[in-house]
């Protein structure tokens, strides 16, 4: 197996057309994609690419119809675009984030308790929110709190999906911030879903562009934005109200 952290190969995937029995429609064609150790990967296109799917696929809750996916990482993570909803509103900060060391490992209650509560403070909160229910936080407070469930299990590899999407501006930038610090402390790859190329700029190592199921074009952010050689490219980032070199 190679270095990398995930390695697809000629990737291919379609499910069953609603309404249309006996027919599938293709979502991923060919994708060839790695993410290295330690690297943060983006992946950018437009709504009904196939960004999402790569990411189930990767995760193993979907199993391509062909081609083939390595991860050196047992149990990938994942923080999606709304906090809310990854969150159940029935049980308190401390149950939830308590939840991943209870399914899988042995350790005691107070061990648990005390693991999430030096979680909290890595994310930028404390042990006051321990009893508090998701509806008590802000949109920012409960993404932190995702991105700690998250790295309960001091996993090496996360996929962000949109992790900043659903928050303003002031709060987002804070939201990336703990995301780049825990990614460099704890030595973390990524593979980072978005569809803001501004903020891939800054927050990237290397960009792939995924069109109708296809990546077309892939880079390092400053000569894939200076110089882009695909015209949907180069639409993307008009859109994003980037000019690329003529």
């Amino acid at each position: 197996m190679s270095e990398a952290m995930i390695e697809m190969k000629n990737v291919e995937m379609s499910f069953a057309a609603r309404g249309k029995r006996g027919e599938r429609k293709q979502v991923l064609n060919g994708v060839n994609l790695t993410v290295a150790p330690g690297e943060i990967v983006g992946l950018a296109g437009e709504s009904g690419s196939g960004k999402t799917t790569i990411a189930k696929l990767i995760l193993g809750m979907h199993r391509p119809v062909g081609g083939s996916i390595e991860c050196r990482e047992k149990a990938p993570q994942m923080v999606f675009q709304d906090p809310y909803a990854s969150l159940n509103p029935a049980y308190s900060i401390s149950w939830i984030m308590q939840e991943p060391l209870r399914l899988n490992t042995k350790l005691k209650a107070a061990e648990r308790l005390e693991r999430v509560t030096q979680m909290l403070h890595e994310v930028g909160l404390d042990e006051t929110y321990l009893e508090r229910k998701p509806k008590e936080l802000s949109g920012g407070q409960r993404q932190r709190i995702c991105i700690g469930t998250a790295l309960m299990l001091d996993t090496k590899l996360l996929i962000a999906d949109e992790p900043v999407s659903a928050l303003d501006v002031t709060v987002a930038a804070q939201v990336l911030s703990l995301l780049r610090r825990m990614q460099e402390e704890r030595g973390l790859s990524m593979l980072f879903i978005s569809h803001d190329l501004r903020t891939m700029y800054h927050f990237c190592h290397r960009i792939l562009i995924l069109r109708e199921g296809r990546i077309i074009e892939e880079g390092e952010p400053a000569k894939l934005y200076r110089e882009p050689k695909e015209e949907y490219t180069k639409l993307l980032l008009q859109s994003a109200g980037i000019k690329a070199r003529e």
